[in-house]
């Protein structure tokens, strides 16, 4: 099998637990775009909070960003996909979550919007590397349709909001947790997969020629498309399943590792 391009998940994948890549894993990365090998981010962020990883990589192919609801050239900007929520879905969520009295969040033209910079916000803001913008009441009537929504509970409650969310929209959502608290919503025809197999189109590159590496559920989709599924050491164990290869964990140099010994060796 000859790898052609590697799609990285960001949180717990290819950042560590301080949130930076570490040499090993940027040298790794590094060797392989000078074989010829297009690396590109894959992940639930917005494209502004994964824009700085992509840059200090030298990220030279569009990214996937927000689960794959939008995908954007690191270097020029130009975008090639991006998919909204359907205003009439996003409408029905925010008054789900507003009766409930449940945490959301909304990402309209790259920008985050909060009710209010409360403590779940501030959290997000620390680990994503950006300001929220807080509407007050003003979040539950926006009007432009959002690229992606998110959701932070408990686990417990978590997996309650995904189940509402599911029964409510009837298929106009897709659901899926990219980390233990955090409950990623999008349109049902957004996933990593999907983005995976537009990016590989665009690049000229057949499916069994893509390695894609990832440790959560909103990885699942993109371990199953890739010709080699990698996954973290730290992943779940349904994304382990999925993969043909389990690499060390994230603050192990687990990408490191398979891009050492699936590219470089």
């Amino acid at each position: 099998m000859k790898i052609k391009l590697i799609a990285i998940d960001m949180d717990d994948t290819l950042l560590n637990s301080e949130l930076a890549i570490s040499e090993r894993t940027f040298a790794a990365v590094t060797a392989a775009q000078a074989k010829g090998v297009a690396v590109a981010i894959a992940t639930g962020r917005m494209f502004s909070s994964a824009l700085p990883y992509a840059k200090q990589l030298a990220m030279q192919v569009p990214i996937i960003t927000y689960n794959g609801a939008l995908i954007r050239h690191p270097q020029t900007d130009a975008t090639l996909f991006h998919q909204t929520i359907e205003d009439e879905a996003a409408t029905k969520v925010r008054q789900l979550f507003k009766e409930r009295g449940w945490y959301l969040q909304a990402y309209v033209n790259d920008q985050l919007y909060v009710k209010e910079r409360g403590r779940e916000a501030k959290s997000y803001e620390a680990l994503a590397g950006i300001r929220s913008i807080a509407l007050g009441d003003d979040f539950f009537a926006q009007a432009q349709a959002p690229t992606k929504m998110l959701a932070m509970a408990e686990p417990e409650l978590l997996a309650e909001i995904e189940a509402t969310v599911n029964a409510a929209l009837g298929g106009r959502i897709f659901t899926a947790t990219s980390k233990p608290t955090y409950l990623e919503l999008m349109h049902p025809d957004v996933n990593k997969g999907r983005a995976l197999a537009m990016l590989g189109e665009h690049l000229g590159v057949e499916r069994d020629e893509i390695m894609a590496i990832g440790d959560s559920n909103n990885d699942y989709a993109m371990l199953e498309y890739a010709g080699l599924g990698v996954a973290m050491g730290n992943a779940s164990e349904r994304v382990k399943k999925v993969a043909q290869f389990v690499t060390d964990g994230n603050d192990a140099d687990g990408v490191a590792q398979a891009i050492e010994q699936f590219i470089l060796a």
